[in-house]
């Protein structure tokens, strides 16, 4: 099992990014979904941690098939999905992933997010992570794939007109106020003899350029998110997840290979329609969610199709 902690800081407050997070995965994963892949939202559901208190269950599938390296294609199906089960209890969430393919494969993030610039050397308690095994993004200056730049997030060029913050300049984390930091402990595991070490640099070189990306994102889209409530972001979030399964779910309607999936058990729903027609969304209607439990230890996932 290979384990590394990535530190993430970011001009913002942690009560500010509790929306910009929020916005940034509904949007992004909007955005990332079509043609039969990309996030289903099988789950989205209140839940409470005995230790952390109320918080959110969300289920997704992945889609991803067609973006694996041409080594793993050889024995992996042509179309498969991961499973991410995420428990927000913020400021700490806990994100899991499996595939019901490949039972030895495993990842785990744990999250914490804190007001500072990255300097807290035990932020999860227990035994600190090895110093060789802490890496600082930054969103400025860090190379991402050339694919995936867009000007519109370059942040050496972004300014908030509602916050006043930005461009990011060299050195910004030394004088940048206010900031923070998103702490994420990542541990993957793939018990497969030949393709362990491969496979597990693989998987942290792509967490490391999904961190960046998000992040960077939350940050360049400011604008879009500030100011808005709780309430809001959640109707936001639940609007987006409607249009990202039908996005994914359209391809059963065209005869592709995706068809056989199996259908999504609920429906999400959107309550505040005030809120959303803001936004230009509009309301659907939501089942009620089933009961839910949360790993208090770490453990690894084995989902089967429904």
């Amino acid at each position: 099992m290979l384990m590394k902690e990535y530190r993430i800081c970011m001009p913002l407050t942690v009560d500010e990014y509790r929306i910009g997070q929020l916005y940034m995965i509904s949007k992004h994963c909007c955005e990332q979904s079509g043609g039969g892949e990309g996030v289903e939202v099988v789950k989205n559901e209140s839940d409470t941690h005995p230790q952390h208190g109320l918080g959110q269950l969300t289920e997704k599938r992945i889609y991803l098939s067609s973006k694996l390296p041409s080594w793993a294609k050889t024995f992996v199906p042509r179309f498969f999905y991961v499973t991410e089960k995420a428990w927000n209890f913020y400021p700490y969430t806990i994100t899991e992933y499996s595939v019901s393919i490949l039972p030895r494969f495993s990842i785990r993030i744990e999250t914490r997010f804190e007001n500072n610039k990255g300097d807290n050397s035990n932020v999860f308690g227990g035994t600190p992570t090895p110093a060789e095994n802490v890496s600082f993004l930054d969103i400025l200056s860090d190379p991402i794939p050339e694919k995936h730049y867009k000007e519109s997030e370059d942040l050496s060029l972004w300014q908030s007109s509602k916050t006043g913050r930005g461009p990011l300049e060299k050195g910004w984390r030394d004088n940048q106020k206010p900031i923070m930091c998103s702490y994420k402990r990542v541990q993957c595991s793939f018990e497969v003899y030949g393709f362990q070490t491969r496979t597990e640099e693989f998987i942290h070189r792509n967490i490391r350029d999904i961190l960046l990306i998000g992040h960077r994102q939350a940050v360049a889209w400011t604008d879009e998110w500030h100011g808005l409530s709780f309430e809001e972001v959640r109707a936001y979030e639940q609007a987006m997840q409607e249009k990202t399964n039908s996005k994914v779910k359209s391809s059963q309607n065209t005869g592709s290979p995706t068809a056989s999936r199996p259908a999504l058990s609920r429906s999400i729903s959107v309550t505040d329609e005030r809120s959303l027609k803001k936004m230009g969304v509009t309301t659907v209607a939501m089942s009620d969610p089933s009961a839910s439990s949360v790993p208090h230890t770490p453990m690894r996932l084995y989902s089967n199709p429904e």
